[in-house]
């Protein structure tokens, strides 16, 4: 049977892309978040796992807003990697495993999530942006994607809640998935910014350091939260963090986090987790400990 070996949550900001492409890993500004990846990026090549599960959003790259999807999950052996006004990146095309991206569609439409499935559509940087940073891709990707969109631009939106069952039921179709693959679950998005109107520009670190311990010992308490939580904590584009709970949700109840990379530079709060299956030492959890804010500075 498949297994999911651990899980991954990180930014997408789309000028990690850019950076990357023009090789500016070490330039002071990005070297802080170039090097925060290659700790991960060695845990992949460790672990090889065969597929990643990615959790994204498109940008109305693919999806535009007179048809927009709440859930659609990929299919196809390629996807080629979206331009987004920079010109085509020299990135070779994702590949896909069609026969366990099926499984999971078929697992999920049959846990009443009702999908809408593409094929041969680019991938814009929700998905392509960090993906470089963690496999190599040189001639090609070492492994396939399932790539799961997630509606977090046009209203109303999937419920924290909701994006939670929707990562227990991946990880119910990973696991009665027949073939031996190791598989690695991704979130993406956030954590706290707002890139328009009278808050752009907005951060609450306290937040987003509060954010990822309930994410890691107390998920539920995230999924009782609406948009408009979110938006107040973070910023109206921190409501991307309901994709980090799609990821959390295909966790076990207790998981210890390898490593996090928080890099503050811009107008995003470029972040960078690792988690795998286990128990947190006591005291590290316990360093951890704090509540939910009231409200967030407006």
């Amino acid at each position: 049977m498949a297994k999911i070996i651990g899980s991954i949550g990180t930014s997408h900001v789309p000028t990690i892309g850019v950076a990357y492409d023009k090789g500016r890993q070490a330039d002071p500004a990005w070297a802080p978040l170039f090097d925060g990846y290659k700790p991960v990026a060695q845990w992949l090549a460790e672990k090889k796992p065969d597929a990643l599960v990615f959790f994204y959003n498109d940008h109305a790259t693919t999806f535009f807003f007179d048809m927009y999807p709440t859930f659609a999950l990929g299919v196809g052996e390629r996807f080629p990697v979206a331009d987004e006004g920079a010109g085509l990146r020299p990135l070779p095309h994702i590949k896909g495993n069609v026969d366990l991206q099926c499984h999971i569609a078929e697992s999920l439409v049959n846990d009443e999530f009702d999908l809408t499935i593409f094929q041969e559509k680019p991938i814009d940087h929700g998905c392509a942006s960090p993906l470089p940073l963690l496999w190599p891709h040189d001639p090609d990707w070492p492994g396939a994607l399932v790539p799961i969109a997630i509606n977090v631009l046009q209203y109303p939106l999937p419920t924290a809640k909701r994006c939670y069952k929707l990562g227990q039921a991946v990880r119910r179709a990973v696991e009665s998935y027949p073939e031996d693959l190791k598989v690695v679950i991704v979130g993406t998005g956030g954590l706290s910014h707002q890139i328009h109107g009278e808050r752009t520009g907005f951060n609450n670190e306290e937040w987003d350091h509060e954010f990822l311990r309930l994410l890691q010992f107390e998920p539920e308490k995230l999924t009782e939260l609406t948009h408009a939580d979110f938006v107040r904590r973070g910023g109206a584009e921190s409501v991307e963090q309901i994709m980090w709970l799609a990821m959390r949700g295909a966790m076990p109840e207790k998981i210890r986090r390898l490593h996090l990379n928080y890099y503050l530079a811009t107008t995003t709060a470029m972040t960078l987790a690792l988690y795998e299956e286990g128990e947190e030492p006591a005291q590290t959890a316990a360093a951890t400990a704090s509540r939910v804010p009231d409200n967030a500075t407006a």
